[in-house]
């Protein structure tokens, strides 16, 4: 063996097996196997790492069981097929190779240089409704949050019918009686998938936290009201929204979902035994249930069924019975904006009138006065106001003070206040509903068609900072960063309000939330 052959010997058994930063194709062995992954820059990226078997014939409608194992090197440098799904929203945009029931994929990316960095974990849960969504989405890519120091993983989990589905039998069948709660448990799957392998990228398993945007948001909060999430995180993110909603088809008891699911499997297949229904093929089984969500019947979503969630997420809370970890959460200034956009008939003073008397009746006067307008225009936005409270800020506020109230640790607020660049032409939309997705994971130039400007970049580089900040030490705060108070602090309700010149101040809106939890907390 010549000098240099044995340096490079010498030298190979001084690497560690997961110094993968410096490689072109970086490898790492995990609990199934080995994956070899990509590198781009400081980061590498590990794509589509099965963390469950697939759900398709008998596992369907089951919980996610155990990855199988595999032999030599698995090429993790392509997206996972998504989860079955329609096209229910036009601005998702996907690069992986489409809809499956083997789904239960998730992807890495970590700045580390070898396994034992320790880095906190970022687990990102995407919004959707839960009936659409993917991991593949360039706006949710991870690369670039993962520059700040992180190391960031998503996780495709299943979704629609395929993901919450409840019958009888199903609750039957299973030794925790409980049905309908499959998306939810992939989550929890993927998160013991974590604890598992996370070292081997570089991540500290003792410093997960949990962000999600809408439904992402949504489950965020039911994971920490779960027993059965319990342990698996250390802080929570939750951007627009929150298991605090009077939505309807949201979180119901599991009596009522099975029996609506029942009637669904009778009279869209004319079958109801579980053997029967996990024969038909996944796209008719998908094609019936949009056609049910079109005609408004029936939209499957979670359900409290007695395992995952033992009781209704505000319950958990208010009985101080909650995964007690630092929570930071807000929502958009223009939630609902499209919402308004897009009515019918053009908003106006006497619509915010009759709103006022049809929603709260004796109480319309109140509303009024916390929704006011003394013209057509200050009423449209009074009404944008109201709809997004309504669709998504109101849950989340709930979500905030039942932290504050009961838990013991600190909760941070923010506002997205940015309004995005748009066609002159065409009405300004605002800081609309997922709006501030590419802002936290840096991927604007993800969006095509915008030209960014200096304040969306500068909002960008502050937003990953505090969230990265938050994942490391559960307080967004850091050198150089504008000041973020805690929420309930000793200078009143704090908001950090994010916007070309983002500062903390007082909660101006809290009387419009206090008055609709009378209302809507009943």
């Amino acid at each position: 063996m010549g000098v240099g052959r044995r340096l490079l010997a010498i030298l190979m058994t001084l690497i560690p097996f997961a110094s993968y930063a410096a490689s072109s194709s970086p490898r790492v062995q995990i609990e199934t196997g080995t994956i070899e992954g990509k590198a781009s820059g400081p980061v590498s990226s590990f794509l589509g790492i099965p963390y469950a078997a697939p759900t398709g014939g008998k596992l369907r409608w089951k919980p996610p069981a155990p990855a199988v194992k595999w032999t030599g090197v698995r090429s993790a440098t392509e997206f996972g097929a998504r989860c079955m799904q329609g096209p229910v929203y036009p601005d998702m945009v996907f690069r992986d190779v489409g809809g499956s029931e083997d789904c239960l994929s998730l992807n890495v990316w970590t700045p580390a240089n070898g396994a034992t960095a320790k880095l906190p974990v970022m687990v990102w849960i995407y919004g959707g409704g839960f009936m659409a969504g993917a991991t593949s989405e360039p706006r949710q890519d991870g690369g670039m949050l993962a520059k700040q120091g992180v190391v960031v993983v998503s996780m495709n989990y299943r979704l629609g019918i395929f993901g919450f589905f409840a019958l009888p039998e199903l609750a039957v069948e299973s030794d925790k009686k409980a049905a309908g709660n499959y998306g939810l448990l992939d989550q929890v799957a993927a998160l013991e998938w974590v604890h598992r392998n996370i070292a081997s990228f570089g991540g500290d398993p003792a410093n997960v936290t949990i962000f999600g945007e809408s439904a992402g948001s949504f489950s965020a909060s039911a994971l920490m009201a779960s027993p059965v999430a319990k342990g698996l995180f250390n802080k929570a993110i939750g951007e627009s929204g929150a298991a605090f909603s009077d939505r309807p088809l949201l979180f119901e008891p599991l009596a009522v979902r099975s029996q609506r699911d029942s009637q669904f499997a009778i009279s869209s297949f004319g079958v109801q035994t579980l053997n029967e229904l996990r024969a038909i093929p996944a796209q008719k089984m998908l094609d019936a249930s949009l056609k049910a969500a079109v005609n408004g019947t029936p939209r499957f979503s979670p359900d409290i069924d007695g395992y995952l969630l033992p009781e209704s997420v505000p319950v958990t809370f208010a009985q101080g019975k909650q995964n007690d970890v630092p929570l930071l959460a807000g929502w958009n200034h223009d939630e609902a904006s499209f919402e308004v956009i897009h009515t019918p008939q053009p908003p106006t003073l006497d619509s915010l009138k009759a709103t006022a008397a049809k929603e709260f009746g004796e109480k319309a006067r109140e509303f009024l006065r916390l929704y006011p307008a003394n013209n057509d225009a200050q009423a449209r936005r009074s009404l944008e106001d109201f709809a997004g409270d309504r669709f998504i800020a109101c849950s989340t506020w709930r979500w905030l003070e039942a932290q504050t109230t009961t838990g013991k640790q600190p909760a941070y607020r923010y506002r997205f206040d940015l309004a995005l660049p748009h066609d002159p032409s065409a009405p300004d939309p605002g800081a609309y509903h997922s709006a501030e997705i590419e802002y936290v994971f840096g991927t604007l130039d993800s969006k095509a068609g915008i030209t960014w400007r200096p304040e969306d970049r500068a909002l960008s580089d502050l937003m990953q900072k505090y969230w990265a900040n938050f994942a490391r030490t559960g307080n967004p705060n850091g050198p150089g960063l504008p000041q973020w108070p805690a929420y309930q602090s000793a200078s009143d309700w704090q908001v950090m309000y994010l916007g070309p010149q983002s500062n903390a101040g007082k909660d101006v809106v809290r009387d419009r939330y206090l008055f609709l939890n009378t209302v809507w907390g009943k």
